[in-house]
């Protein structure tokens, strides 16, 4: 049994989070998940995060790792050579792509694989004009003279 949540409270209330609302919205809906390869996400920092996804059998010429606007892709594609008939398989080399959802100002620093992990760098830069600012407290309304409609214009 799934529970929906109704967002249509926060929409009357609040503005500019659409994309927040529909990504929550979207979460719910998910039927199936995927959960191969498997991944980690770590926060390292306060503005600083870490992919971890293990991706064993696959060289940094089979991966491609994109981003565009908010979304990160990480598509692993392996060309095998058939080395004879397999009696087990289970190692998986099966194509996949994982997409991985961005705050806004999120970018990519860089990526490595080491050992069948491979590891993607994010940080979290907030421009400085989103970023708080104190507003300083003056000692009254600037002192500017009254409007005065011209005697031309008066209408008697």
């Amino acid at each position: 049994m799934r529970n929906e949540l109704d967002f249509a409270p926060l929409y009357r209330s609040s503005i500019g989070f659409d994309r927040v609302f529909n990504l929550l919205n979207n979460a719910q809906r998910l039927q199936a998940i995927d959960a191969w390869p498997p991944y980690d996400i770590v926060k390292t920092g306060e503005d600083d995060y870490r992919i971890q996804m293990a991706v064993a059998g696959f060289a940094e010429a089979d991966l491609e790792i994109t981003q565009e606007r908010n979304v990160l892709l990480v598509k692993g594609q392996k060309n095998e050579a058939k080395d004879g008939e397999y009696l087990h398989r289970g190692i998986a080399g099966r194509t996949f792509e994982r997409r991985f959802e961005l705050a806004d100002h999120v970018r990519v620093e860089n990526a490595s694989l080491m050992n069948g992990i491979l590891s993607i760098a994010l940080k979290r830069e907030v421009p400085e004009a989103m970023k708080p600012r104190k507003i300083a407290i003056g000692d009254g309304f600037s002192q500017q003279a009254p409007l005065q409609i011209d005697a031309e214009r008066q209408v008697a």
